[in-house]
């Protein structure tokens, strides 16, 4: 049960923020710093940051609602935002950079992987036989 709660909430913070920067991809230059010089520019935006984040988000959706795709979803969590925290955190450290957007990414990315490996080990059901 506890597994279904945590993707359904991954799901409505992925899919919301997901769509908002599709539909309002200027966001971003006042949240994250980050804006489009072009066309090409913008439609990275709403690809990378609406449409990345709106999959994974009805991935996750996904795994709340139907038990076989669960673990996909998790090892999918994994991956993803894994590899942002390793990323983001190194790169921080690499170059003393913790804005308050940094700060919030690398804390939420660090607590959702830890999550997900709790998650994994308390349901062994959901982690596959080698």
């Amino acid at each position: 049960m506890i597994t279904r709660i945590f993707l359904g909430l991954q799901a409505m913070m992925f899919m919301g923020y997901g769509i908002y920067c599709l539909v309002e991809p200027e966001a971003l230059a006042g949240a994250a710093g980050v804006a489009a010089t072009s066309q090409t520019g913008t439609i990275e935006l709403q690809a990378m940051y609406g449409g990345l984040q709106t999959a994974v988000g009805a991935l996750c959706a996904l795994g709340a609602a139907v038990a076989m795709y669960r673990r996909y979803a998790l090892v999918t969590l994994i991956f993803v935002i894994g590899g942002l925290a390793v990323v983001r955190v190194t790169l921080g450290l690499m170059n003393a950079e913790f804005s308050g957007y940094n700060v919030f990414a690398m804390t939420y990315e660090t607590l959702t992987v830890l999550a997900v490996f709790w998650l994994l080990r308390r349901e062994p059901q959901l982690v596959p036989a080698i």
